[in-house]
């Protein structure tokens, strides 16, 4: 194995949903829609969600309600300006708001927001 990531896929158990929030709200364009698995246009690292229950009949894993935040999608943005102006656009198209724009210590501006299955995701800038 080579230490890797190709792709990120999102389980959810509303596919419709999720779809139209990463396309509609965050503006990924759909490149493959099998109706139980979308794949968007992304450069570098693949991207997908999928219909949780696809996977049943592989592992029974799958079956286990998920619990606590097991990973965050990051997106960066021009500077701290558009962090501020990208967080308004993401609530006002119907992203839940977690933490609105503010100065880290670690030199970057940051906003936290969540999509319909409440999995947590940032954007972020760095300060100069």
């Amino acid at each position: 194995m080579k230490a890797k990531i190709n792709l990120i896929t999102i389980w959810t158990n509303d596919i419709d949903k999720m779809k139209n929030f990463y396309n509609q709200v965050l503006g990924f364009r759909i490149e493959n829609d099998l109706g139980n698995y979308v794949e968007f246009e992304n450069d570098g690292v693949r991207f997908a969600i999928c219909m949780r229950d696809v996977m049943y009949v592989y592992s029974s894993e799958y079956r286990k309600e998920s619990f606590g935040q097991g990973f965050e999608l990051a997106f960066p943005c021009e500077d701290p300006k558009d962090v501020d102006e990208s967080f308004k656009k993401l609530i006002s198209k119907g992203a839940t708001s977690i933490h609105e724009p503010q100065d880290m210590p670690w030199n970057q501006r940051t906003a936290l927001f969540a999509d319909p299955d409440g999995n947590i995701h940032e954007i972020f800038a760095e300060i100069k």
